[in-house]
């Protein structure tokens, strides 16, 4: 029989082929809907892992370009019905959709989350009702009809870009391109980790995929790059990424700025790359490159599919203007004649809504034989089995918190960023999800877990990760490897000023809700002679200001801990933990359980709770006030010194706690941090001074710069005075 792309002809009159040109010209496409059946034999699940074309399966191919349609139109009626969205993507790769969802991933769709899942991410995060088109189809609780008719609507389950938080089934959060590519890196970089620390002979029992579309714009994202070159110098067989190459981004044609050769470049980073010339209706050619993909184990896989933006769109097919809005009722009526979709509006036909009803079935079945893998697994190697269980549940390990190390005004002083290590190191030993690295500055982050080696291609089960100099790609790997496995705890590190490089992985993190911990060292003009260009000012403050990120800057060693602490118990948001590259002592009075208050008083000796003053300092400030503050109450002033390691923990704080640290009746108050000022009069009040740097900074040793920027005990001490005349 012949093969399914020469029987399935949806454009026979005006056939696309991969020769077709990429110009606005051919837009207006004359397409005649051919319906062709053969006898229907159903797909059992082993062709997930052989697969074959339809001829070969007796798969119905009349019923697979229904099914291809209904994905298309769900999306085509979706925007249309919320008048926003990108009805082109899905209208493209609703062919690799079908192809993945319905013959090759394996999951369940009434467990998102069983751990031996295959993965899937939408890297072109904008062409979403691809993917709630195929959850809806394969049973996920999670898109619903009515999910799809409130497409981008305030409480939808179906917002305008892919949000794991909000709808199960969603892996990770994308939209912003190129983030989608990293983030897959990351879940296919700790499927082989994980495989490789505990899998034995005979129990495989980590063994998934990743599959991820992404498309001209992801390329474009120099994001993207940085993490493929990861991905190909960590040997990620497991990883499979279609390139939507449909030639059209908003602006137009992508020859008017992208006209370099992908697969070159592919191949020059590491990959295997494979080229669907026919990713409309290529059925066959699809599963063929899919099947040589899997078969190539110590490499990436970059499958080409070049197909028609708009597909059936008779004259907005291959042209922007199917990118980024609603077609419009006349074109989505003229889609419909284009290609004989004679329904209503997100109409399954009732075959289709049959031939996809096994999943959930199919589901469970595939859920329980792992279970009993698993089982037999568990009888055999117990201690790495309840390991692995902990990991997959989350669950911390009984008293990992004495791990931390504690300090006392005795301990010689250190640079936070030294003391971070000693915390990293300690925690290691009993958080068995911990893993990280940094972009190229180990031996200055300090971020080097001592007792294990590197991970590399040939090593995946260590769990130090060198990423090179790629801030953003590191950003959104770690995000990646977080939304893997509840238990694993990626953290990255460099330069605090660098996180401009890695910013927009950071902001992602924290609106998915991963728990990453980004070891920021250098993190004020303390750095000394690297000078402006290497010391953060405003980044403290920036970092303030995005939600549901807690930004940390520890004074000592127990508040270095205590950050450490609440990082690993924040499972929902990601910290930034600023440390300094210059000594500083222990102080009296922290502790490690103090810091989740997020400010709390260091010393004080007024009564009442009514100060003369309030000093308030940060990280390598807080010895200034303290030292500041014992000036003053030689002067007979009532001082209160409070440490704030983090505005958000004490925003959180019960109103009472926050009047005990802070007392309305108390204006008189000074705050002293080596960054910029702004927010600070959230805490001081009109009447209340900040000190800080509203400028940038400059070359020279770190005391001389202090000194003239005026961050010195001095300085509070005068400051104090002045409010105290308020």
């Amino acid at each position: 029989m012949a093969a399914l792309s020469s029987l399935i002809q949806p454009f026979p009159s005006n056939s696309i082929s991969s020769n077709t040109a990429k110009t606005h010209s051919s837009n207006r496409l004359s397409l005649n809907f051919i319906s062709l059946c053969v006898t229907p034999i159903r797909r059992t699940r082993s062709s997930r892992t052989a697969l074959k074309s339809a001829a070969q399966t007796g798969t119905d191919s009349c019923l697979v370009e229904k099914s291809v349609n209904t994905i298309r139109f769900l999306a085509v009626d979706a925007v249309e019905k919320a008048n926003s969205g990108h009805p082109g993507l899905p209208m493209g790769c609703a062919p690799m959709g079908h192809v993945l969802f319905d013959e090759v991933m394996k999951y369940n769709p009434k467990n998102p989350y069983w751990f031996n899942r295959d993965r899937f991410v939408l890297s072109a995060g904008h062409g979403c009702m691809l993917h709630y088109a195929l959850l809806h189809l394969s049973g996920y609780d999670s898109v619903k009809e009515e999910d799809l008719k409130s497409f981008r609507q305030w409480g939808s389950k179906t917002p305008g870009h892919p949000e794991n938080f909000v709808t199960q089934g969603i892996e990770v959060t994308t939209g912003p391109l190129g983030q989608g590519i990293a983030n897959a890196v990351g879940l296919a970089l700790a499927e082989k980790h994980l495989a490789s620390r505990y899998n034995k002979p005979g129990h495989e029992i980590v063994d998934h995929y990743t599959y991820v579309i992404l498309g001209d714009g992801c390329q474009m994202e120099g994001v993207s790059n940085e993490a493929c070159s990861l991905a190909a110098h960590w040997g990620l067989g497991k990883l499979i990424a279609f390139y939507d190459d449909n030639h059209t981004s908003i602006d137009g044609s992508t020859d008017i700025a992208f006209t370099e050769n992908v697969d070159t470049r592919f191949e020059g980073l590491g990959w295997h790359v494979i080229w669907v010339k026919n990713g409309n209706s290529g059925y066959d050619e699809i599963r063929e490159a899919i099947e040589e993909a899997r078969s190539v184990k110590d490499r990436p896989s970059l499958i080409k599919v070049t197909t028609t933006i708009g597909y059936g769109s008779p004259n907005k097919a291959n042209s922007y203007s199917a990118h980024g809005s609603a077609l419009g009722a006349k074109e989505v009526e003229a889609t419909r004649k284009n290609l004989g979709w004679a329904h209503e509006a997100f109409h399954v036909p009732d075959d289709v809504k049959k031939h996809w009803s096994r999943h959930i079935s199919e589901g469970k079945v595939l859920e329980n034989e792992w279970n009993e893998k698993f089982a037999a697994y568990e009888n055999r190697y117990k201690e790495d089995a309840m390991e692995l269980k902990a990991l997959i549940s989350g669950e911390l390990p009984v008293g990992w918190e004495k791990a931390l190390p504690t300090y006392t005004p005795e301990t010689p002083g250190d640079a936070t960023r030294n003391l971070s290590q000693q915390c990293l190191n300690a925690l290691a030993k009993v958080l068995p999800g911990l893993l990280g690295g940094s972009a190229d500055l180990a031996s200055s982050n300090m971020t080097l877990l001592k007792m294990f080696g590197d991970l590399q291609k040939e090593t995946p089960e260590e769990r130090n990760i060198r990423f090179g100099v790629r801030e953003h790609g590191m950003g959104a790997i770690c995000n990646g490897i977080s939304h893997h496995t509840k238990g694993l705890i990626p953290y990255c590190a460099t330069f605090f000023v660098f996180t401009d490089y890695m910013r927009p992985a950071m902001r992602l993190a924290a609106l998915s809700e991963s728990r990453v911990i980004y070891v920021m060292t250098h993190d004020s003009i303390g750095l000394g002679e690297d000078g402006p260009t290497h010391q953060p000012v405003e980044h403290i403050a920036s970092f303030r200001a995005m939600p549901n990120i807690l930004m940390l800057r520890p004074a000592d060693g127990n508040e270095t801990a205590g950050a450490y602490r609440v990082a690993i118990l924040n499972t929902k948001r990601p910290s930034v933990l600023a440390l300094s590259r210059q000594k500083l002592p222990n102080l009296n009075w922290t502790g490690i359980e103090k810091v989740e208050k997020g400010g709390y008083i260091l010393s004080d000796n007024s009564s009442n709770n009514k100060p003369d003053v309030i000093l308030i300092g940060t990280g390598s400030e807080l010895e200034i006030a303290v030292k500041a503050g014992d000036e003053l109450r030689k002067e007979g002033k009532a001082v209160r010194v409070v440490s704030f390691v983090s505005w958000e923990l004490f925003d959180e704080q019960s109103d009472e706690y926050k009047e005990s640290v802070l007392p309305s009746g108390v204006t008189a108050r000074v705050s002293i941090e080596a960054g910029s000022t702004f927010g600070w009069e959230k805490m001081v009040g009109r009447k209340g001074k900040a000190i800080g740097i509203d400028r940038f900074g400059a070359s020279a040793p770190a005391g001389k710069i202090y000194k003239e920027f005026g961050l010195t005990v001095d300085a509070v001490v005068e400051a104090a005075e002045v409010v105290c005349q308020g």
